[in-house]
C-alpha cells in the first residue's frame, strides 16, 4: 500500500531553505554584517526605555475592562466628594495616605506603650518637608474634616494623653462616647475581651492613618517619602513599628527590575560557559567554540532588535518584560544546538556552501515549527485583559521572531565562516594550519593543542560525539524495549495523576504583597496587618441607582429586604445606611416622613446634623433624590473572590437596581477572568499549534501527538505549580502562555525527526531520532534551565515564579520529548501507513 505523505508544504520549504543555506554559505560576510547593522539601528530604541516604562500596578495587573472600573466610574460621577469633609469610608479610590502599625507582644494599651505611640504620632505630624524652597508639615497637606486634619479614633478617645487609658472603658468592636461612635476594629488589633464581654482587656496592635489631600501629588509624594524615612529610623523598647503608604507598593514594585539586572551578566556568563563546554571538541579544528559564542551573541542581538523596535514604536515596557531575555536565550541556544547537530551529520568533503545547504535542509524546518508555535502562542496572549500579559507577550513574540531571523542569517554565516576554517584545517584559536595527525617524535601535549581535523573515513562525517553515541547505542534500544515501554506507561500514569490532583488544588489571584521585593519594609507591614487586623475586611458601598420612594412603606420593604439579604450573608457584619438613620431620627423626633413632601422637608435638617451623609445622596436640580448609597461591613471569613461575587449576585437578585463597589474590587476582578481567559488562550493556542504541525510535519498522526504533548505538559505544569505554591494570576498566566510554546519544542523536534527518518521499523525510527536530536535537545534543555536558574535567587516573586514555571516546562517538555513521545510513536507501528 502506498505511503501517505503530507509534505506539500514541508518539501518546498526544505528546498527553499536548502537554497538559502547555499547562498548564505557562499556569501557569509553579508549575513554577518547586515544583522549587526540592523540590530544596532533598532537598538537605538533603548534610549527611549525610561519614557516607555509603564509599571502602574492597576493599569498592568488588573483587567482593563473589569466590572469594578465601570462601577468606580459610576460612583465618581454620581457621588462627588468635598475637600472639607473627608471620609475614608466614601473614597472611590485607595486614597492618598500613610499608615503605621505599632505592636507590643504583651499589651499595647499600657501607659508606656501608648506614650511611645503618641510620641511617634507627634513626630509624624510635626515632620518638616522641603518643597520648592519652602517647608511644610502634615497640617499643610492633610485631608480635612470641618477645617481640621483627620484624626485617629484611639488617640481621640484618650485625648492624646496616655494616662487617660486607665480611666477609659474601651469596648470592641465599637466604642460609644456621648453622641459619637468609634469603629475601634480599625484602630485596635489582636484584641482580648474581658470575660466574653465587649470590654477590651488588652490589645497587641494600634493602627494609625494619615490621610492627605490629592490636589498636589508632587508635594504629597514628598511627604510620603519623608514619612517612610522618618518611621524607618525610629526605634523603641516597648513597641515595634511597621508602615506603608498609598504609593509604597508602586515604588517597591518599580525596584524589581533593578533586583535582577546583576543576574543578566551571571546568566550570560553561565550560558556562554555551558555552550562552549558542550560544543567543545578535543579536535582543535572540529571544535565549535566560536559557533557556540556566536549563538549566545545572536540571542543578544534578537533581544536588542525586538525590544528596540517596539520601544521605537511607542509600545509600553512593563517590568514583567525583563524576564524575556532569559527565555530568548534558552530558545536561541536550542536552535543553535539543533543546527550544529545537523552540520556534524554533513560530509566534511563537501564544500562549505553545500554543507550549510544540507544543514538548513535538515534543521530549519524543525526550527521553523518551534518558532511558529512559540511566537503564535505569545501573540495569542496579546488578547489578554491584563496589560502586563499583553506587554510581555508582544515583546517576547517579536524577540522570538528576531531570534529565528538571526539564527538562519547571522548564526548561519558564523557557521559558514567556521566551516571555512575547518575546511582549511586551521586551529580554532590561532587560525594557523595544523596537521591532522600527530607528527612523529611529537609530545602528547603537542597532540592535544596543535593537532586536529580528523573525521570518519567511512561515512566522511565528523566523528560522533560520546553523548550522541550513547543515545544511539544504549538509550535508544533501552527505551524501545517492550518492558521499558510498560514502565513508561506506568510513569506517565503517575505523572498525569499527580498533575490532575494539583490542578484541582490550584488557587487563583495575585496577592498584592507579592509585587514587593522580599526584603521590602512592606512585607513586615502585611505580616502585621494579617496577624492583627485580619478579622474585618472591606466596607463595601451599595449604590441605589434608581430614583426611589424612600418615604413609601411598601418601597421601604423592598429596600429593607435587600439589606436583609446582604446581612444574611455569612461574611457581612453590619450595615450603615443614611435612610435607616433618618428613620431613627424621625422616630426619635416624632416626625412624620411618610409622604414625599414631608420626607424631603425634614431631610435637610437631618443632613445638617449628620454632614457625612450628604455625600451619600445625589439630588437633582429640584432637590429630588436621583441616587443614594449605603455601606455593608464585611468579614474576612471568606475568600475575596467569593465575597465580591456574593455581594454582586445579591445586588442582582434584589428588586431594586443596586450596584456594589469597593476600591479593592479593582484588583479582585482578576478572580473573575483569570481562569476563563487562561483556558481560552491555551485552547486557542493548542488549535493553532495543531494546524502548524499538520502543515509542516508530514504525518497527521505525529501532529496529533505533538498537540497531545502540548496539552499534557500544560496539565503537568499547572498541577505541579499549584503544588509548588504558585497561584494562577496574571504573572503565572504569562508563563503558562509561554509554556504553550516551550512545551512543543522538544516533542516537535523528535516527532519531525521520527517521520523524516529513512528507517522502516518504528523502533529504528525512534532510535534514529534519538541519535540525531537526543543530545541537542538535552543541550537545549540544560541551557534554558541554566539560563533561568539564577532567577531562583531573585528577591522578586515575579522572577521566582518565572523560574519555577520555566523549570517545570523544560523538565516536563524534556520528559515528553525523550521518554513519552518516542515510546508513544513506536506504538503506532500498526499504523505505519501514516508515517
Amino acid at each position: 500500500m502506498a505511503v501517505l505523505r503530507k509534505d506539500c508544504v514541508e518539501r518546498p520549504l526544505r528546498i527553499c531553505f536548502e537554497m538559502m543555506g547555499l547562498f548564505i554559505g557562499s556569501h557569509p560576510w553579508w549575513f554577518l554584517i547586515a544583522p549587526l547593522i540592523f540590530s544596532t539601528c533598532l537598538g537605538s530604541g533603548f534610549y527611549l526605555l525610561q519614557d516607555r516604562m509603564s509599571n502602574d500596578i492597576e493599569e498592568q495587573f488588573t483587567p482593563f475592562d473589569g466590572q469594578a472600573k465601570l462601577e468606580r466610574k459610576y460612583i465618581q460621577e454620581t457621588f462627588t466628594g468635598n475637600d472639607s469633609t473627608f471620609s475614608r469610608l466614601r473614597l472611590s479610590t485607595d486614597g492618598n495616605y500613610a499608615i503605621l502599625i505599632a505592636t507590643n507582644d504583651r499589651n499595647i494599651l499600657t501607659m508606656e506603650s501608648l506614650q511611645d505611640v503618641l510620641d511617634l504620632d507627634f513626630q509624624v505630624r510635626s515632620m518638616v518637608v522641603q518643597f520648592d524652597n519652602q517647608s511644610f508639615e502634615y497640617v499643610d497637606v492633610c485631608a480635612e474634616v470641618m477645617g481640621s486634619c483627620t484624626s485617629n479614633d484611639i488617640l481621640d478617645i484618650i485625648k492624646t494623653n496616655a494616662s487617660n487609658i486607665d480611666t477609659v472603658n474601651l469596648t470592641f468592636p465599637w466604642y460609644n462616647s456621648n453622641s459619637r461612635s468609634f469603629p475601634l476594629y480599625l484602630s485596635l488589633g489582636n484584641v482580648k475581651l474581658l470575660n466574653e464581654s465587649t470590654v477590651v482587656e488588652s490589645a497587641k496592635a494600634i493602627q494609625l492613618y494619615y490621610y492627605l489631600r490629592e490636589d498636589n501629588k508632587t508635594k504629597t509624594d514628598l511627604w510620603l517619602e519623608s514619612f517612610i524615612k522618618l518611621v524607618s529610623n525610629i526605634s523603641s523598647a516597648d513597641i515595634q513599628v511597621s508602615y506603608s503608604t498609598s504609593m509604597s507598593m508602586q515604588w517597591e514594585f518599580e525596584k524589581s527590575p533593578g533586583s535582577v539586572i546583576h543576574l543578566f551578566s551571571i546568566t550570560y556568563a553561565i550560558a556562554i560557559t555551558f555552550s562552549i563546554i558542550s560544543c567543545w571538541r578535543l579536535d582543535n579544528v572540529r571544535t565549535k567554540v566560536w559557533v557556540a559564542a556566536c549563538g549566545v551573541f545572536s540571542t543578544g542581538l534578537a533581544v536588542l532588535s525586538g525590544f528596540g523596535m517596539l520601544l521605537l514604536l511607542d509600545q509600553p515596557f512593563v517590568m514583567t518584560v525583563a524576564s524575556c531575555p532569559f527565555m530568548i536565550l534558552g530558545i536561541g541556544l536550542d536552535d543553535m544546538f539543533i543546527m550544529i547537530s545537523c552540520w556534524q551529520r554533513t560530509s566534511v568533503l563537501d564544500s562549505v556552501p553545500e554543507r550549510l545547504a544540507y544543514t538548513y535542509k535538515d534543521a530549519t524546518v524543525s526550527i521553523t515549527i518551534t518558532t511558529l508555535t512559540n511566537a503564535l502562542a505569545l501573540f495569542l496572549g496579546c488578547s489578554s485583559p491584563f496589560g502586563s500579559v499583553r506587554s510581555f507577550c508582544l515583546y517576547a513574540g517579536i524577540s522570538i521572531c528576531f531570534c529565528y531571523l538571526y539564527s538562519i542569517t547571522f548564526l548561519g554565516a558564523c557557521m559558514a565562516l567556521n566551516g571555512q576554517r575547518e575546511a582549511e584545517n586551521k586551529h580554532w584559536f590561532t587560525c594557523a594550519n595544523i596537521p591532522e595527525d600527530l607528527p612523529s617524535r611529537s609530545s602528547k601535549a603537542f597532540g592535544m593543542c596543535c593537532v586536529g581535523g580528523s573525521y570518519d573515513r567511512i561515512t566522511e562525517k565528523e566523528e560522533t560525539e560520546v553523548v550522541s553515541h550513547m543515545f544511539e547505542q544504549f538509550y535508544g534500544p533501552f527505551l524501545t524495549h517492550k518492558s521499558t515501554k510498560v514502565c513508561v506507561f506506568f510513569l506517565y500514569a503517575g505523572y498525569l495523576s499527580v498533575s490532575i490532583y494539583g490542578c484541582f488544588n490550584l488557587n487563583e489571584g495575585l496577592n498584592i504583597r507579592n509585587l514587593a521585593l522580599d526584603d521590602s519594609y512592606l512585607i513586615k507591614y502585611y505580616n502585621d496587618q494579617g496577624q492583627h487586623f485580619a478579622e474585618y475586611s472591606c466596607n463595601v458601598m451599595v449604590a441605589v441607582k434608581q430614583p426611589f420612594a424612600y418615604w413609601d412603606a411598601d418601597e421601604q420593604k423592598h429596600l429593607c429586604s435587600c439589606i436583609s439579604h446582604f446581612e444574611s450573608l455569612n461574611f457581612v457584619n453590619g450595615t450603615l445606611a443614611w435612610f435607616l438613620s433618618f428613620v431613627q431620627y424621625a422616630n426619635a423626633s416624632n416626625l412624620n416622613i411618610s409622604s414625599q413632601e414631608s420626607f424631603l422637608t425634614h431631610l435637610p435638617d437631618f443632613l445638617e446634623l449628620n454632614a457625612m451623609f450628604k455625600h451619600d445622596i445625589n439630588f437633582t436640580a429640584d432637590t429630588k433624590i436621583r441616587a443614594s448609597r449605603f455601606f455593608v461591613q464585611t468579614l474576612n471569613n471568606a475568600s475575596m473572590k467569593d465575597m465580591m461575587i456574593g455581594l454582586r449576585k445579591t445586588a442582582e437578585e434584589c428588586q431594586v437596581d443596586l450596584l456594589v463597589y469597593h476600591p479593592a474590587f479593582i484588583y479582585f476582578d482578576q478572580y473573575t477572568v483569570i481562569m476563563d481567559n487562561t483556558i481560552k488562550t491555551i485552547m486557542e493556542a493548542v488549535m493553532v499549534m495543531l494546524v502548524v504541525s499538520l502543515i509542516l510535519i508530514p504525518s497527521p498522526l505525529c501532529s496529533l501527538w505533538v498537540a497531545f504533548a502540548i496539552c499534557s505538559v500544560i496539565v503537568g505544569v499547572t498541577g505541579f505549580m499549584a503544588l509548588w505554591g504558585v497561584n494562577l494570576d496574571s504573572i503565572s498566566m504569562i508563563n503558562l502562555v509561554m509554556c504553550i510554546g516551550f512545551s512543543v519544542d522538544f516533542s516537535a523536534h523528535i516527532s519531525y525527526s521520527f517521520v523524516s527518518s529513512p528507517k522502516s521499523d518504528v523502533n529504528e525510527k525512534a532510535i534514529d531520532a534519538m541519535a540525531c536530536l537526543g543530545y541537542p535537545i538535552l543541550q537545549g534543555a540544560l541551557s534554558t534551565i541554566l539560563g533561568v536558574l539564577v532567577l531562583s535567587m531573585s528577591g522578586s516573586y515575579i522572577f521566582r515564579t518565572f523560574f519555577k514555571i520555566v523549570f517545570l516546562v523544560i523538565t516536563f517538555g524534556l520528559l515528553h520529548g525523550l521518554v513519552f513521545i518516542p515510546v508513544f510513536l513506536t506504538l503506532l507501528g500498526a499504523f505505519g501507513k501514516w508515517f
